[in-house]
């Protein structure tokens, strides 16, 4: 699988992966840290489109994932741009189209109205939700619940990075959504995978610190499962 690869670096090219000492919004200090606020450029975005549409093509190919996906859905707010940019990727890469949707933070009472924007979701749809990163959760007991109350068939969750860390309990937020609302999370990588890569990239821009691949094991087995 190459794109994981190709996506840990592009994700460091562009600024979002980076390594150092960060403090969390839970108070941890993390030997790593991912913004994907840091996509800014019409290219990047075309980029981040393709990872997340191979994705979704390798896990269907391995018939992880239902092929006929009616509807992709990104959280407001920054899966509302990761939705539309996926769309593309799959249309032009992978020529399989699919619409796509997002949330409105509030709903909108003029107009055609609604509480969604894009493709209007019918019941019985088939709906994959796609978002950056799952930290708390919070985005996805907003969206999920709405979703079901419209009757349609929630296939997964494709986001880019599994941190694979605890929340304030023994599980994570992915275990805990898949224990709450029965659905699977599918990460373009895992900070396993990243660790990987770390270990054998060991020449040219990128040449990992071992002091950064220590800090990052210690924080693993302290904090993630």
């Amino acid at each position: 699988m190459d794109y994981k690869s190709n996506f840990i670096e592009f994700m460091m090219q562009s600024g979002v992966l980076t390594f150092g000492e960060f403090t969390t919004k839970s108070g941890r200090k993390s030997p790593y840290f991912i913004n994907t606020g840091n996509y800014k450029t019409g290219k990047q975005l075309a980029r981040l489109g393709e990872f997340y549409s191979d994705c979704i093509m390798y896990n269907i190919k391995q018939g992880l994932l239902n092929k006929e996906i009616t509807a992709l859905f990104g959280p407001a707010y920054k899966g509302i741009p990761i939705s539309v940019t996926t769309a593309i990727a799959l249309a032009e890469k992978h020529k399989v189209e699919v619409n796509y949707c997002s949330n409105r933070k509030e709903e909108k009472d003029h107009g055609e109205g609604g509480s969604l924007l894009g493709y209007q979701l019918q019941a019985g749809d088939s709906v994959l939700i796609v978002e950056d990163v799952i930290t708390a959760g919070t985005a996805m007991r907003e969206c999920i619940p709405m979703l079901k109350k419209l009757r349609v068939s929630l296939e997964g969750l494709v986001i880019s990075v599994d941190r694979m860390e605890r929340g304030t309990g023994s599980k994570t937020a992915i275990q805990e959504i898949k224990e709450e609302y029965g659905i699977e999370t599918y990460p373009i990588v895992t900070i396993n995978d990243i660790l990987n890569w770390l270990y054998n990239k060991n020449e040219g821009s990128f040449a990992a610190d071992p002091e950064i691949i220590k800090k990052i094991e210690a924080y693993m087995d302290q904090y993630c499962v």
